[in-house]
């Protein structure tokens, strides 16, 4: 019958424990709750702005205000190089591609020569030139 007792004086000890943990942290959340609505009116104060610069802020940059000079200018220096660099890019590919048709072309002609030549080595008749007009029977 001791355990019994020593069981039901611990649970009661627990409960009387955590009821009084219980008040104390809601008695320090709420103050801590208090100090935080406080702290977050600052934050709200230094991230949102007036209403006067709000309405200056976004009546400056409307669409219907024209832009500044320094505005069209680094537009107009922006499109600029874009298209520097675009038209830069587009010869570099249009040379690249000029040399390959040349090399394409050079190999070719002298494949053709080679052919030409190995043609006028097999037919060679001994008579200087060894074209065909030049031969006197048919």
């Amino acid at each position: 019958m001791t355990w019994r007792h020593v069981l039901l004086l611990s649970c009661l000890s627990a409960m009387v424990l955590l009821s009084m943990l219980q008040e104390g942290t809601s008695a320090s959340v709420g103050s801590r709750q208090a100090a935080g609505e406080e702290a977050q009116e600052g934050e709200r104060q230094k991230i949102f702005m007036q209403e006067s610069d709000a309405s200056n802020f976004l009546k400056r940059l409307s669409k219907r205000s024209p832009k500044s000079r320094g505005e069209v200018n680094v537009e107009n220096t922006q499109k600029l190089r874009v298209d520097e660099l675009r038209r830069e890019y587009y010869e570099e590919q249009r040379n690249e591609f000029e040399n390959f048709v040349e090399e394409q072309k050079d190999e070719q002609e002298e494949r053709d020569r080679e052919a030409v030549e190995q043609w006028r080595q097999w037919h060679y008749d001994g008579l200087f030139p060894s074209y065909l007009y030049n031969r006197h029977h048919i």
